[in-house]
């Protein structure tokens, strides 16, 4: 019997700036602060389950984040 032993090198990313990564989806809307109109979005549930999820927008501009109830 033989037992054979392989190494496997992983390659390992390193996000150094939260903001050089663009992976959320983006839709046209206004932002309050500098009126851009394009901003990230994103959903949580923050309250009891039976209710609905907050939407949150960020600025794609100024960076600026809101929130918005249904």
């Amino acid at each position: 019997m033989q037992i054979r032993k392989e190494r496997r090198e992983r390659e390992i990313v390193i996000v150094e700036e939260e903001g050089s990564v663009r992976t959320l989806p983006t839709i046209a809307t206004k932002c309050p602060k500098c009126e851009h109109n394009l901003a990230f979005w994103w959903l949580r549930q923050l309250r009891a389950a039976d209710e609905s999820e907050v939407r949150f927008f960020r600025c794609c501009e100024c960076g600026h984040t809101w929130r918005e109830y249904d």
